[in-house]
């Protein structure tokens, strides 16, 4: 793995060229800048693990549910409609290329190389690849300022032909006691459904404590229009955790089991050849 540290927090960083780390990598997240872990190095002797997974703690989750704090560049919309995917071929970008089955199942054919440019306060990660009709150059920042973790992504697209697709971040936050109290954007609302409720000034509760891996939610927010996201949660270990994005979200789910709960802000892209797109996401862990 790769490290990022100072005297707050150390970060790990699976390094894609190491083959124990590839081990943990698939077609859904993204290679290059992906967070496995981070530790609270001001929590005493030994340092504090901060962020879960659906199957945490175990060390070998299956790389489609992974851990940490992962984003993601679909290669097929949540309901199957394909985006970088052409006829049997596809391209998962920061991933690699994919042979696609029939029935939609995506394998990882060759994956993306990275060059990793290391500094004191953060890691660069490029690569860029063709495959299946779509070309792209992608760069991954993480950069550790304090308690404060700052993901950015710039893409460009190098195809001949418009690149549509969708990004997302999933961060696995930790729970308490299998619940969490998050204070999302005021004007939040949220369908109906057996885990969790919104209230008028956006405090998200659980319904109910989840008790198993199996035992989960799935609810798409309907957030304030035309504002970033913003949010703060409570965490077992921390005062707080604070998350926000630099774009405003197209869509945003959020989803919980035993281990972890997420809010997952989508960013839907159209890139012209040769155009270039940056945003990010800032994550922060307060004491």
């Amino acid at each position: 793995m790769l490290h990022l540290a100072n005297r707050e927090l150390a970060l790990n960083l699976l390094d894609p060229a190491d083959p124990a780390d590839a081990a943990r990598l698939g077609p859904r997240f993204c290679a290059g800048g992906f967070l496995w872990q981070v530790h609270d190095l001001a929590a005493g002797p030994a340092p504090l693990p901060l962020v879960t997974g659906p199957e945490w703690p175990s060390p070998t989750p299956l790389p489609f549910n992974a851990q940490g704090l992962p984003e993601s560049f679909r290669h097929r919309t949540r309901d199957g409609a394909p985006l970088t995917v052409n006829g049997a071929l596809g391209l998962a970008i920061g991933a690699g290329a994919l042979a696609v089955s029939p029935s939609g199942e995506a394998t990882l054919t060759a994956p993306c190389r990275w060059e990793i440019t290391p500094a004191a306060d953060h890691v660069v990660f490029h690569t860029r690849q063709a495959a299946a009709g779509f070309a792209y150059d992608l760069t991954r920042r993480i950069g550790l300022h304090g308690r404060i973790i700052n993901s950015t992504t710039q893409l460009t697209n190098l195809a001949a032909a418009p690149l549509a697709l969708e990004w997302f971040a999933h961060p696995f936050w930790a729970l308490g006691a299998g619940r969490a109290r998050l204070a999302l954007p005021p004007g939040t609302t949220v369908p109906d459904n057996p885990g969790f409720a919104v209230a008028a000034d956006g405090t998200l509760t659980f319904r109910r404590p989840f008790v198993a891996p199996d035992d989960s939610q799935f609810s798409l927010l309907a957030l304030p229009p035309g504002q970033p996201l913003a949010l703060s949660l409570d965490h077992p270990a921390l005062a707080r955790v604070t998350f926000a994005t630099s774009f405003v979200p197209s869509e945003c789910p959020v989803w919980a089991n035993a281990r972890t709960v997420s809010v997952e802000p989508y960013l839907a892209l159209r890139l012209a050849p040769g155009e270039t797109r940056e945003w990010s996401v800032v994550h922060g862990f307060e004491r």
